[in-house]
């Protein structure tokens, strides 16, 4: 490969971060432009310990301009609007225009609304620093200013929902109800049956009331509606926090390109879209098949941080015109966040709940961050404070 290349990611979580760290110290002779329009870069399994206290800002979401200090990386603080397939040219809302030989599309995924009336206006996220800082910022007002029987509801009792409900109520300590509201059958429905066991036994001993078979009709700033068994019910709540689902916004691709129903990029089982020789995708925007004729893989952490090295293997091979590999997943099982000082951890035939397992996943997180000198930094800081007297 002779001459300089440019790659461009768009996305600065972990697939999009670890990415662009991976091609830069690969190959001096590829330019990378990381595009991302937050300042931090967000590990969101570990955004339930930043709410908590447990973790602190910088070991969990670190500046992207220190993360990529010294790495040759240029980092765009913008928004992609618009991709040009032909062109290989994308423009950002600043109005800046980049040319690309290979582009990857990390842009992740954002808030579900399924057409709720009210979700968008007064419901609360939980995948961005701007959606801790609304949470945090609530959960004070209801321990400064209490109020009887005011009331929490977390829409969604998948993992997202059941950790935040966990972590809340001991964050709250009674202050509060807390509500999980859940439109399927059971609590999470697709985890691990002993991981299931121990956040249903979390959920009771904090008291918090379950509620399935409970479709949202409406959000408002002050409460909220249910169809339950074909009545209407108006929930009063100090606030909605709506963890149900994930969508997807890639930008708009010309020509367009083929999605999955949910709206994801699919792409082949070596990360390029569908159709394409330039263009890759990972995260939670891609839909990748297992394998032939399978359904996609599920857009979790674990997926992202095993497509990266394979992603940036693949750009610098397809740059060399040398095969690409196909992305193999390898489930290594799932953690759960139980409240303060509590997980539940099934992974290979090995189960563990309780304070140990709560430390071994904090540590394997830090762990598993983007960047040798921000895992040693953090990893250091663990330490102290698990080591103190």
């Amino acid at each position: 490969m002779d001459g300089q290349f440019r790659v461009v990611v768009v996305g600065g979580g972990f697939a999009g971060l670890t990415t662009a760290l991976s091609l830069a110290h690969k190959r001096s002779s590829v330019s990378v432009v990381l595009v991302e329009p937050q300042e931090h870069f967000l590990f969101t399994p570990l955004l339930y310990e930043l709410l908590s206290g447990e973790l602190k800002t910088w070991q969990a979401a670190p500046k992207l301009e220190r993360l990529l200090e010294g790495r040759g990386i240029a980092l765009l603080q913008d928004r992609v609007t618009s991709i040009n397939r032909r062109t290989r040219c994308l423009a950002t809302g600043s109005g800046r225009e980049l040319s690309f030989d290979r582009l990857v599309l990390a842009c992740g995924g954002v808030l579900q609304s399924f057409g709720v009336a009210g979700v968008t206006d007064h419901a609360i996220g939980f995948r961005a620093m701007a959606d801790l800082g609304r949470l945090q910022r609530l959960v004070q007002r209801l321990q400064t200013q209490p109020r009887p029987l005011q009331r929490l509801a977390i829409v969604g009792a998948g993992a997202s929902g059941v950790e935040l409900a966990c972590k809340l109520a001991d964050l709250l300590a009674g202050q509060a109800l807390i509500e999980l509201i859940e439109q399927g059958d059971s609590v999470l429905a697709g985890s691990r049956e002993f991981n299931r066991q121990q956040a249903l036994a979390a959920l009771r001993k904090r008291g918090v009331l379950v509620r399935c078979q409970s479709r949202v009709q409406m959000v408002a700033a002050d409460r909220l509606t249910l169809l339950v068994q074909g009545q209407t019910e108006t929930l009063p709540c100090a606030g909605v926090l709506w963890t149900a689902g994930l969508a997807v916004a890639p930008p708009p691709l010309l020509p367009s390109v083929p999605t999955d129903p949910q709206g994801r990029l699919i792409c082949r089982t070596n990360l390029l879209l569908a159709g394409e020789e330039a263009i890759f995708a990972a995260g939670d925007v891609a839909a990748v098949p297992r394998q032939k004729g399978k359904q996609p893989l599920p857009a979790t952490a674990q997926v992202a941080m095993q497509q990266a090295p394979v992603l940036a293997r693949n750009i610098l091979a397809s740059l060399d015109g040398e095969a690409l590999q196909d992305f193999q997943w390898n489930d290594l099982g799932e953690m759960l966040s139980l409240g303060r000082g509590q997980a539940a951890i099934t992974a290979k035939g090995f189960t563990m709940a309780g304070p140990t397992a709560a430390r071994l996943r904090e540590a394997v997180y830090l762990a598993r961050m983007p960047g040798a000198g921000h895992r040693l930094a953090a990893a250091v800081g663990w330490l102290g404070e698990h080591l103190k007297p």
